[in-house]
This record gives C-alpha cells, sequence and structure tokens, in this order.
C-alpha cells in the first residue's frame, strides 16, 4: 500500500491495480468466447453510430462473472480482499464525473451502478470511458461489482474492510469531477 505524504491516504499500488485487471480478465476468459467478443464490441464501438447492443447482451454474464470472480478470490487473504477493494474504490472515485453522468444518467445508486459496470468490463472498456465519456452506456449496471471485494472480506473474515483511502465510491463524492 502506498501512502500520500501530504494527505496520509492510502493510495492502491500499480501491483494491485494490475491484479484488479488481472483477475477481471481472467474471469471473463472462464465465461468463454461469447462474453468477450461483446466486451471487445462495446470496446470497438463508435458511440455515434453504432447501437447498444452488446450492452444489454452482456448483462446476462455479469452474475456469472462476479460469480467467477469470487472463486477466483476464494484464497486471498483480509488485507489482499481490501488491497482489491480500495482499487475498486479508486477505479469508481476516479470516473465519478459530470460528463460520464451525463451519458449514463441514473440517481445516486443508478451512477454508482453504470460506473460498476465501466469497472466490470476491464482495463480496455475503463480506459475507452475515461478517455471518451460517450462510450459509457445509458442505463448499463453492475451493482455487484461496487462492493463486491468488500462484501467478500466481510463473508470471510466478519468484517468491511478499512482500505484507508480517505475517498467515496458514492456518486457524486468526487469534488474535481463535478462544476462547482
Amino acid at each position: 500500500m502506498t501512502v500520500t505524504t501530504d494527505t496520509l491516504q492510502a493510495m492502491p499500488t500499480s501491483a494491485d491495480e494490475a491484479r484488479l485487471w488481472a483477475l477481471i480478465e481472467a474471469a471473463w476468459a472462464e465465461l468463454g468466447a461469447e462474453p468477450l467478443a461483446l466486451r471487445q464490441a462495446l470496446i470497438e464501438r463508435d458511440p455515434a453510430h453504432d447501437d447498444d447492443g452488446p450492452a444489454y447482451a452482456i448483462d446476462a454474464w455479469l452474475d456469472a462473472f462476479l460469480d467467477r470472480l469470487g472463486h477466483l478470490t476464494a484464497e486471498l487473504t483480509g488485507q489482499e480482499l481490501t488491497d482489491l477493494d480500495r482499487v475498486v474504490e479508486r477505479k469508481l472515485h476516479d470516473i465519478d464525473r459530470e460528463d460520464i453522468h451525463e451519458v449514463t444518467d441514473g440517481s445516486d445508486d443508478g451512477f454508482l451502478y453504470a460506473r460498476g459496470f465501466i469497472v466490470a468490463l476491464g482495463r480496455a472498456y475503463y480506459e475507452a470511458v475515461r478517455a471518451n465519456p460517450a462510450m459509457a452506456l445509458l442505463d448499463a449496471d453492475c451493482e455487484g461489482m461496487c462492493y463486491l471485494f468488500a462484501h467478500l472480506h466481510n463473508d470471510r473474515f466478519g468484517s468491511w474492510p478499512e482500505t484507508g483511502s480517505g475517498i467515496s465510491r458514492e456518486s457524486f463524492g468526487n469534488p474535481a469531477g463535478w462544476s462547482a
């Protein structure tokens, strides 16, 4: 865990980030070619001309993806789950932005779940949305991704993980992402 000296907030390490993205890719890979193709179609789509069909087709795979991700982390320690939760928390916080909300819409919870969908689809889609918010989708959501590692930690170790980040993954909690 990296701690910044000026704010004393725990930051995800690059190794923890790499681990998260690798676990996400592994979970999707275990589901076969169809969801991989749907994810690729979302990454490659032209949001100005393409329909959102792949988004709604991938929705049918999200529960299986979350299940696989849970299985892949079954042997992780409490600290490892906390580290993964910290990465997800940071990723959700970083895309808590007005320009992304304009595309995804949604209430507080709805926008959080939309950001969960963005993270769940993996690094390539996440980076595509960060760079071009039009790549996000209206009404796509993955609620289970938002607190997956926190819930796994609680289920396995009887406590909610303390990430020490000092940030919130909740919607509208990133002041830098919103107009004053």
